[in-house]
């Protein structure tokens, strides 16, 4: 049994929920009458999915459409037609020959037939939308609605965000809460906007803010096996609970908060990577950067820097990954729920990457929002993920092989550009990952059935891969094909140059003939390697010219910066034949930095930054010589991680340059 609230009914009428035999469930709507028995009224039969334990354990009624979205034992999330005028043909009064007969009970009162003697009268509805086992199966715990989103919580540990599209629910994404809060009951929405995450932790009984990221009340009460209630105001709050068979009830007045936030942090740990998705433009606020970082602490955030205030907002926080986030990589805003967005938004395609060998891809649909404080509001959306281990877990006689090093880190993501619906049979999108364990990979994306497969892997560094970076070479117009082009670099300072399209074609073609799921193909062997530095490549970047050919810069563990000129060139001219890769020129300097050199980028033929753990933030300019420092500025982030940079306009309509720049903080300049 179970009481769900339900929008339109009248005062004294509530809605009340009853799993039966076989999975039926039934929907009744129960009236109080003074001084007479409540009047029950069946307004529905629902019909739940078969499984061990089929009963439901929450239900909510949408506030919209005449949906009834219930939780059950099994863990599934299911969504059914409730129209209140199909309950007409089962009253809870006893009808015979068209006559309405009271029966008079023992009290005196009047009782009434049951309105279960009528129930076939109304069918037995079968479910419009199923998420089986979404949480597990330790069952769903509640289910609520908020704004234009679904949440549901369970005893997994952690609460989804869902939306309802048509009549079917799709997942946006998870939450976890924190570490340790296996067991959550209950989301509470507060005036102020913040959310409460209402659970157990071990045994006691906790309130989590999401907004503060701490404990707000902590009660040892024996753990959750038990009937509990809990209420809060801004004056006081009480926790009842039943233990031993005693009613117990915790209750405490508001204490004044004297700890003043002085400046919120972005993470708990040092920012490993950083990315730009874009500017936005507010009516009444400065210009806004969106950025997305990535941390040690296993988040990954999005956020939004106004230049005028020079304050930087959360705007969604990632937390998805168990272990670190090492590497970002974003792709153009073409997909589902993109054209919802327009041009008064952003909806760039997030992967993030990093320990654990974990990868997470998201859709992010930032928008306007001025009444906020940061005057953007950023949906995020979950469209896959993969793990090494799990593709381990599904193969074939696996007792038989060696499993992967679950230590592996992805260190480093490019996406592979120009791959779409025109060149390949299905919508595709190809990323390109370098791995600690000595490999370079290729993953395919299809993100309207939301799978993210391994396709390629190569082991030819036989070292740690510290940077990847994936290209596109347009070749002349009556040679209509184009070659996708990847470089990896390793820690013995080698820079290795693949031809993809052949791995890229054959995946393509085997994911559309598979389903989605094949076996990893070789890479193949690169078509050119250039020993560029001494030691570990920390920093990598590939620009093309005006004429066609491509800059390839890299920094180094031992400070020095490497330069190389590379043109593409077919064999015997013909498009189906092999590529060439020529080194036309090659310039070197060595100590460009005092430390190592985290960040660079190729601005212009004749221009490129670099960035080092010495703080420095160095011009350079390319020219017949070689590279001549331009200019040097410091900056106050310490042990740099990594840049990114982009083009923008000056007060004066002139070019400009932008950067930001990540380690233990975040710091931006012009």
């Amino acid at each position: 049994l179970g009481w769900a609230p339900r929008p339109g009914l009248p005062p004294g009428t509530v809605a009340l929920l009853a799993s039966g035999p076989g999975g039926e469930l039934l929907w009744l709507d129960v009236t109080h009458r003074p001084a007479l028995a409540p009047g029950v009224r069946l307004m529905g039969r629902y019909l739940l999915p078969p499984c061990k334990q089929c009963w439901h354990t929450c239900a909510a009624f949408l506030p919209h459409g005449g949906l009834l979205l219930c939780g059950d034992r099994r863990g599934s999330l299911l969504l059914f037609r409730c129209d209140s005028s199909s309950g007409q043909a089962a009253e809870s009064t006893g009808i015979a020959n068209g006559v309405t007969s009271p029966v008079r009970g023992e009290s005196g009162s009047e009782a009434q037939p049951s309105c279960l003697l009528h129930k076939e009268a109304l069918p037995l509805e079968s479910p419009l939308s199923v998420l089986f086992g979404l949480h597990g199966k330790t069952g769903v715990t509640s289910v609520t609605c908020h704004g234009d989103c679904i949440y549901s919580t369970g005893r997994d540990g952690v609460y989804r965000q869902l939306r309802l599209r048509g009549q079917q629910l799709e997942v946006l994404r998870k939450h976890r809460p924190c570490k340790g809060l296996q067991w959550i009951e209950e989301l509470r929405f507060t005036p102020d906007g913040d959310l409460l995450v209402l659970g157990f932790h071990a045994d006691n009984f906790v309130v989590w803010s999401s907004r503060t990221g701490e404990n707000l009340l902590c009660v040892p009460c024996g753990g959750g096996h038990r009937s509990w209630s809990y209420c809060g105001s801004p004056s006081a709050e009480a926790f009842a609970f039943i233990k031993c068979g005693d009613v117990m009830l915790y209750r405490r007045e508001a204490e004044p908060c004297e700890q003043q936030v002085l400046l919120e942090s972005l993470h708990g740990r040092e920012i490993a990577c950083v990315r730009r998705l874009g500017a936005m433009d507010v009516p009444g606020h400065a210009a806004l950067n969106i950025f997305v970082t990535g941390s040690e602490d296993t988040t990954a955030c999005v956020l939004a820097l106004s230049e005028h205030s020079r304050a930087a907002v959360p705007l969604a926080r990632l937390s998805d990954h168990i272990s670190s986030v090492r590497a970002l990589a974003l792709a153009g805003p073409a997909g589902p729920g993109s054209e919802d967005v327009g041009d008064k938004g952003l909806s760039p395609l997030l992967f993030s990457a990093g320990g654990r060998a974990q990868i997470e891809c998201y859709r992010l649909l930032c928008t306007r929002d001025p009444g906020s404080e940061s005057a953007v509001a950023c949906q995020v959306i979950h469209v896959a993920s993969h793990r090494l281990d799990e593709h381990w877990e599904r193969k074939k006689n696996r007792h038989k092989l060696v499993k992967m090093d679950p230590e592996t880190r992805y260190m480093s993501l490019s996406v592979v550009p120009g791959t779409s619906t025109e060149q390949l049979p299905t919508p595709w999108r190809f990323l390109a990952a370098a791995c600690s364990d000595g490999s370079v990979r290729l993953f395919g994306l299809l993100e309207a059935a939301r799978k993210l497969v391994l396709v390629a892997e190569s082991f030819h560094h036989q070292r740690c891969v510290l940077k990847v970076e994936a290209f596109l070479h347009a070749l002349p117009q009556h040679l209509p094909s184009r070659r996708h082009l990847l470089c990896s670099a390793a820690t013995d300072g080698g820079i290795a140059f693949w031809d993809i399209t052949g791995p890229i074609a054959d995946a393509a073609d085997a994911l559309h003939r598979a389903e989605g799921e094949v076996q990893p193909l070789a890479l193949g062997a690169p078509l050119l390697t250039v020993m560029a530095h001494s030691c570990g490549v920390n920093s990598l970047h590939v620009r093309e010219t005006p004429e066609g050919r491509y800059l390839v810069a890299s920094g180094s563990d031992d400070g020095s910066i490497h330069v190389c000129l590379l043109e593409v060139a077919l064999g015997g001219g013909d498009a189906a034949a092999g590529t060439c890769l020529r080194v036309l020129e090659r310039v070197a300097r060595p100590c460009a930095h005092a430390a190592h050199v985290t960040g660079i980028r190729v601005l212009r033929p004749d221009l490129l930054l670099s960035a080092s753990v010495d703080q420095r933030l160095t011009l350079w300019g390319r020219g017949p010589g070689g590279l001549d420092a331009l200019s040097t500025t410091f900056f106050h982030v310490p042990d740099l991680a990594e840049l990114d940079c982009w083009e923008g306009t000056g007060a004066g309509g002139e070019l400009s340059y932008s950067c930001v720049l990540c380690g233990r903080g975040l710091e931006m300049l012009r």
